[in-house]
């Protein structure tokens, strides 16, 4: 969904609610009424010829209107049915003609159609031609402004639903911030204790920090860049127990990351993926790089491992779908417009690269 359409929609209403109400109606009909009953008494320079015939003439137009949206195009039209559709709202022009007809000739005046250089006092071709058009007309311009309603409610309700998936996959994300990766660390935790090592304590301080900010922080909209770098940091001091000397981090950070905002848990799963499909399926010497930069009111982010050479094949997980990432650029195409970030993903000197440059301020 476009990013002006879903701010339109999170606007308060100026009717409260996307829903038609009943004072709606009254209000439209109220209006479109005085409207045509003024417009018509300069036309014929005379107000109470101009009130007797809209108010015969708008109960009319309010079956038609009401007969066409909430019954006929729900029947026909929207089941494909064009040729019935035709037939019957040509039928309820005919009928409405006679009784206009009759009624404006019988209780206004015998000259139906004022308007007309002649005096005219029998049903011609051109009254029926016009009162038919006429008809048509507030037919279609009633019918419009529903279709417009009922579009934007169904519009709003996507929004909503749009939300709540999000919101889902955000939960089920945070569980997915690998429980293989939670059960190693405390793996690791139970085997400094058992040695009575100097870093247990340091170890769980820092699974503890982890935790409590994948549980509570995440319910914000927008964190603080400096409380996501602090997470990537504490998960990335656990995974360096499992590696050890095996694996080479280089992390670097410039610019001032104060009063920066991103959402929640939208680095880590770039940062995850790393250790899932790189240093996990590597032999030998694995490297991960992250730079992250903030400049002009954007971040740029970037981590890059190295290719694992188990598998030659090996194809970078963005393209598989997998469930972190595909996160990841949903939530940036829901939550940001198109010139807000830039997300690219690529392959250089043997290293898999996400590069992020995101609006943060």
């Amino acid at each position: 969904m476009d990013i002006r359409l879903r701010k339109f929609l999170s606007m308060p209403k100026f009717f409260g609610t996307s829903e038609i109400k009943l004072w709606h109606h009254v209000l439209f009909w109220s209006v479109y009424f005085v409207f045509n009953t003024f417009r018509w008494s300069f036309i014929h320079n005379d107000f109470l010829l101009s009130l007797r015939t809209n108010l015969i003439g708008f109960p009319i137009h309010m079956f038609l209107a009401y007969l066409n949206a909430y019954y006929l195009m729900p029947k026909f039209i929207y089941t494909k049915k064009y040729v019935q559709y035709t037939v019957y709202i040509f039928l309820a022009l005919v009928v409405m003609l006679l009784f206009k007809y009759n009624l404006t000739y019988y209780l206004v005046s015998t000259d139906v159609m004022p308007e007309a250089n002649e005096v005219i006092d029998t049903l011609t071709v051109g009254y029926a031609v016009q009162t038919m058009i006429g008809e048509v007309y507030v037919i279609s311009f009633f019918t419009a402004i529903k279709l417009t309603v009922d579009w934007l409610r169904e519009s709003t309700k996507l929004h909503d639903l749009e939300k709540r998936q999000l919101k889902t996959e955000l939960r089920f994300l945070r569980s997915q911030v690998s429980p293989h990766f939670f059960f190693n660390t405390l793996n690791n935790i139970y085997s400094l204790t058992l040695e009575k090592s100097d870093q247990a304590p340091e170890v769980i301080l820092k699974l503890s920090e982890l935790m409590r900010y994948l549980l509570y922080a995440t319910k914000k909209q927008r964190q603080d860049l400096t409380s996501e770098i602090n997470c990537i940091r504490n998960y990335i001091d656990l995974e360096r127990i499992r590696f050890d000397d095996s694996l080479k981090i280089d992390m670097n950070i410039s610019g001032d990351l104060v009063n920066c905002k991103i959402p929640p848990m939208l680095l880590i799963p770039l940062i995850e993926n790393c250790f899932k499909h790189g240093a996990s399926k590597n032999i030998g010497e694995m490297k991960i790089k992250i730079d992250v930069k903030v400049e002009d009111g954007f971040m740029d982010f970037k981590v890059s491992n190295s290719i694992p050479n188990v598998n030659k094949e090996y194809v970078y997980p963005v393209k598989r779908g997998g469930i972190g990432l595909s996160n990841v650029k949903k939530r940036l195409e829901l939550g940001y417009g198109k010139s807000d970030y830039d997300l690219r993903i690529f392959e250089e000197n043997k290293m898999f690269n996400v590069f992020l440059k995101l609006k943060v301020i």
